[in-house]
């Protein structure tokens, strides 16, 4: 059976802004980063869900917005945020 979806992504962790300042501005460099597979089930959002070393994700497939995450059991820290980026799943290797 063929998933619509990818079946991993690479969650990246990085500081946000969460003060005033440069709308523009980019966060940071990760400080944290994880593989995340596709685990067949949906989560409460509504979209598929991920899971690996200590991160479970629901990932919208058409934007790949993380729409629901927990690090390590737990919501995320005020402060950061979560990028996604594909892997391809024959290398590994950022899509």
């Amino acid at each position: 059976m063929t998933m619509s979806h990818p079946q991993s992504y690479e969650i990246l962790l990085v500081p946000g802004f969460t003060g005033e300042g440069d709308d523009d501005a980019e966060p940071g460099g990760p400080i944290r980063s994880a593989t995340v597979s596709a685990t067949g089930e949906t989560g409460a959002s509504g979209y598929p869900r991920y899971a690996g070393e200590g991160i479970v994700a629901d990932i919208d497939p058409a934007t790949h917005a993380v729409e629901a995450l927990l690090v390590d059991g737990a919501e995320l820290a005020y402060g950061l945020s979560a990028r996604v980026g594909e892997k391809n799943a024959e290398t590994g290797a950022d899509a």
